[in-house]
């Protein structure tokens, strides 16, 4: 696992990396990418819609030859400070601290605040003077819709971040009840569907006012959620930040470090062996007994970390330690688990590629974001399975909150579907 960037290019090089890599973590870098590569996929939709004739660019009024303003330079003054203060104090931080307490600590480089803080408002101020007239005018622009992409996507991020974070505090309430402000501010702890919803109501609001075509808006956006799904689970997998599944019983961790095939009655020693884990589970389950597992024995022609996976030097730091290292990020799991982010991962390659495959055959408006969220809706279903979620207590079934969100987008997507296929053969008519 590469819990950050130090940890990918010491382990994959061989080489000791400069001490400000440690403060790049995987699972961001990889959420990034996640949104450009959905931004990318969204903005050539957009175009290809437009050369249909299915998007049409909405004229829209500006005012040019204006000075900065007051309030423009203040905010840009505001965003410098915070970069600098932060980005350059990395190099000025001790890389022996933890990364995450850093970033969301008082510490940082004033100097490094002030100096950002004053270029960024030199620059913004010098290129309004450069576009001034000596009297400003409106003037009237066509905006297209794949011109809105960059707005999207930071309208995607800012809620999506917002509302991954409530369901994931919602999901765990008495982890978040034992230190609110600690399960605010950590960056770990996301919940994809909550992130999905809230963003996608903004979204929906925005493209709306936009006036940008909601049915040709959504069928857009479907293989760009997919995509960034896959790429953004990447990022869950190779940081090891918890969305791991069940103990896969059939399987144990060996003295080095190894998966190798386990025994039936294996499971319950390997967990009594390693004691501080133990009470851990303990405290949990409320018994080592209920501890979830499963003994599934994969085909044979695929490694066996396919099947059950350790997670070594996991982000989340659980599991028991690893011999011979010392300092952060020094664990793993034993009994190891179903990698079900791997399962994720191609599950989310292999989707996008049937709904970008069909995004030209299908010819109902709304229909393939209909069927991305039956897809999406089955795919999380049936992985929650074997993965480690809470549980509710409803009418003597206990569904997790992804289950039970994941059958409801199930049925948006069938509705969905119906009813764009309606809309359509009533157009046709």
């Amino acid at each position: 696992m590469y819990p950050n960037l130090y940890f990918f290019m010491k382990q994959v090089f061989g080489v000791e990396p400069f001490g400000f890599t440690k403060y790049l973590n995987t699972f961001g870098i990889l959420v990034a990418i996640a949104f450009f590569v959905a931004a990318y996929v969204l903005k050539k939709e957009f175009e290809r819609k437009e050369k249909l004739n299915l998007l049409q660019p909405v004229e829209e009024s500006i005012i040019v030859g204006k000075p900065a303003s007051l309030i423009d330079l203040i905010i840009n003054f505001i965003f410098g400070f915070l970069v600098g203060y932060k980005i350059l104090g990395i190099f000025f931080h001790s890389s022996d601290g933890n990364p995450q307490e850093y970033i969301f600590s008082s510490q940082g480089s004033f100097f490094g605040g002030i100096s950002l803080a004053i270029l960024f408002t030199s620059m913004r101020y010098f290129e309004k003077k450069k576009q001034a007239l000596s009297k400003p005018e409106s003037r009237k622009i066509k905006v297209w819709p794949h011109e809105r992409v960059g707005d999207i996507t930071v309208y995607a991020a800012i809620f999506g971040f917002i509302g991954a974070k409530i369901f994931d505090n919602l999901e765990n309430w008495d982890r978040f009840i034992a230190d609110p402000i600690g399960n605010l501010l950590s960056p770990s702890g996301l919940t994809f569907y909550g992130g999905l919803i809230l963003a996608s109501i903004y979204l929906l609001w925005y493209t709306r006012t936009k006036k940008i075509n909601t049915r040709q808006f959504i069928d857009a956006v479907a293989p760009a959620l997919m995509i960034a799904y896959a790429v953004g689970r990447m990022g869950c997998h190779f940081a090891g930040d918890g969305d791991w599944g069940i103990f896969n019983s059939a399987y144990k961790v060996n003295e080095n470090n190894q998966i190798v095939e386990a025994g039936s009655w294996e499971f319950h020693q390997v967990l009594m062996d390693n004691q501080v884990y133990a009470q851990s589970l303990v405290a949990e389950y409320g018994d080592l007994d209920k501890v979830p597992h499963a003994s599934f024995k994969g085909l044979s022609f695929l490694p066996n970390w396919f099947w059950a996976y350790n997670y070594p030097h996991n982000v989340n730091e659980q599991g028991i330690p690893i011999k011979g290292c010392d300092g952060q990020y020094c664990y793993q799991l034993s009994p190891p688990v179903f990698p079900t982010t791997l399962y994720e991962i191609i599950a989310g390659f292999i989707l996008f590629l049937i709904l970008w495959g069909l995004r030209k055959k299908l010819a109902a408006p709304g229909q393939l974001f209909g069927l991305y969220l039956m897809m999406n809706g089955v795919e999380r279903f049936f992985v929650e399975k074997i993965r480690v979620n809470s549980t509710y207590d409803i009418f003597g079934f206990h569904p997790t909150q992804a289950e039970i969100i994941s059958t409801i987008l199930f049925a948006i997507g069938v509705w969905v579907w119906i009813d764009a296929v309606k809309q359509h053969n009533l157009k046709t008519v």
